[in-house]
């Protein structure tokens, strides 16, 4: 089955949908890409889909050893290269909740993390920059 259709809108920008769901997502070239930045750019939902990626196997892991991560926060941030232009780095700060986790839970944490299938998809050369914040 197809996972997505994407239309291009013009004036560099596209409608993505998930053929499953009917969901949407809207991209735009970034403003220092001749763009509007009104939007998330492809760019920016690659390193946005580390962290989504992130969390939700960590969410996994958690449920599965009996432990919540609600309420947990990802922030991103791309760094980008020239010649040729692309994605250079992701920092990826993971911030939980006011919780004892213990360091076993931790550790699981961390684990399943930096093993998610989008961080082990990424080109070794863009640099995976993780924080855990407890």
């Amino acid at each position: 089955m197809k996972t997505s259709e994407i239309t291009y809108n013009g004036d560099l920008r596209t409608t993505s949908v998930h053929l499953r769901s009917g969901m949407e997502i809207i991209t735009d070239a970034p403003v220092d890409n001749q763009g509007k930045g009104e939007a998330f750019s492809p760019t920016d939902l690659l390193a946005t889909s580390l962290g989504n990626c992130m969390l939700t196997i960590v969410g996994i892991a958690a449920r599965n050893h009996g432990f919540n991560i609600d309420g947990t926060k990802a922030q991103i941030t791309k760094v980008m290269a020239e010649n040729p232009r692309r994605v250079s780095e992701i920092q990826v700060e993971l911030q939980f909740p006011a919780n004892n986790y213990t360091e076993k839970e931790k550790t699981i944490i961390e684990r399943a993390a930096k093993t998610c299938p989008v961080a082990q998809s990424l080109h070794p050369d863009i640099k995976q920059q993780i924080t855990f914040s407890y």
